[in-house]
This record gives structure tokens, sequence and C-alpha cells, in this order.
């Protein structure tokens, strides 16, 4: 039986499907705007990338909850 996705990574699935670019092409974009802070990368993907702000979020609290 496979285990449900909980959390962020239940969303990439729709992510994927909305803006036809694979999960870790958003990954690596948020990864290139070290130093700012969790808000102001939801807020870029949203204005530059037009992402709503669930999928933006959880792309953001998945990636940087990487680097802890």
């Amino acid at each position: 039986m496979t285990e449900k996705v909980k959390g962020p990574a239940s969303y990439f699935p729709s992510i994927e499907k909305t803006y036809g670019k694979p999960i870790e092409h958003w990954k690596a974009l948020i990864r290139g705007q070290s130093g700012r802070k969790h808000m102001e990368i939801v807020n870029w993907l949203k204005a530059e990338h037009k992402l709503g702000h669930g999928h933006a979020n959880a792309l953001v609290a998945h990636t940087l909850a990487e680097k802890t």
C-alpha cells in the first residue's frame, strides 16, 4: 500500500500539472534566492512566475527545510 504524501510535497503533482515545470525547476529558482526570507521568496514567485500563494508557499517551505 502506498503511503499518502503529506505536507508541502502533497502540492507537487498539482504544481507540475498547473505550471508545466518539474519541481526541481522551481527548487533551483528558490535556491537562487538565498539570503531572502521565506515570504520574500513566496511573493517573488507569485509576482515573477505567476504561482498561486499556496503553491509558492509549499515550494518555498519544502526547499528551505532541506537546508536544516
